[in-house]
């Protein structure tokens, strides 16, 4: 039994949006300072799991604890609660072209806690150091950055305000190869400096295998698998294995389209 303690704690979470039941009973415990990494298929109910322990999404039934508070009530003092001990690096990046990086970097210091420009823009500075851009980049806005570079301002901003929690949207989405392994390297560096406990959705087997310490398999609104990205390829679980080596033929069937030619 492992005396670290828990962070995050999930029991029986459902939601529904009408006949649709996305989650369907999630049982999850995240240790503090560990990295566990959700996949699944599109659909599967991962976006709507961030979404409700990021208290965007209020659940239908069931908890969730963050050092032991249940967030799932989804009040205002909740979300506040959350939001403060938090920090998301998005799909998409998410950045905001009228900015500059620095500001964007800085944005939740300088509009979310009202901190001055000055002592702002000096950390804004010291992340983008952590994820390897160089000072000038700082002067740039995000339409003149690379696809990598984006997602490198990104972690930045993730990691500007110390958070304790940080979560992980696809962060390896539209990059290549190798750029994908470098912001997972930085994934990694991020989250062991600063301690965070850490939840990340992907679709990407090679970052679940680099930045996880447990990867768990959501399908049809429950979690069907759980361990280490060592046990990934002998799980014992057909649907991980269909999974994680990409195969069409199995027992998970994709809903496909078939056109008839004219």
């Amino acid at each position: 039994m492992s005396d670290t303690p828990v962070k995050i704690e999930i029991q029986g979470l459902k939601k529904s949006f009408g006949a649709n039941h996305v989650l369907r009973g999630i049982d999850l415990t995240i240790p503090a300072g560990k990295s566990l990494v959700v996949i699944g298929g599109s659909g599967s109910g991962k976006s709507v799991l961030l979404k409700s322990v990021l208290g965007l999404v209020k659940p239908d039934r069931g908890s969730i604890k963050v050092d032991g508070c249940n967030i799932a009530r989804h009040t205002a003092g909740d979300k506040k609660f959350v939001a403060a001990q938090t920090g998301m690096l998005f799909q998409g990046a998410a950045l905001f072209d009228s900015l500059k990086v620095w500001e964007n970097v800085a944005f939740r210091l300088l509009y979310g806690e009202g901190k001055k420009r000055a002592p702002s823009k000096e950390k804004a500075m010291d992340c983008l150091a952590q994820v390897g851009l160089a000072p000038e980049v700082g002067e740039l806005r995000p339409p003149e950055l690379s696809g990598g570079m984006k997602k490198r301002v990104s972690l930045a901003r993730a990691i500007a305000s110390d958070p304790q929690i940080l979560f992980f949207d696809e962060p390896t989405t539209g990059l290549d190869p190798i750029m994908s392994d470098v912001i997972n390297n930085l994934i990694v560096e991020r989250v062991r400096a600063i301690g965070a406990t850490a939840i990340s959705i992907t679709h990407d087997m090679a970052s679940a295998r680099k930045i996880a310490d447990e990867v768990a398999m959501l399908y049809e609104g429950v979690i069907i698998w759980r361990g280490s990205p060592d046990a990934l390829d002998n799980s014992g679980n057909p649907m991980v294995d269909q999974f994680v080596h990409g195969r069409a033929d199995g027992p998970i069937q994709m809903q496909v389209r078939k056109f008839k030619r004219r």
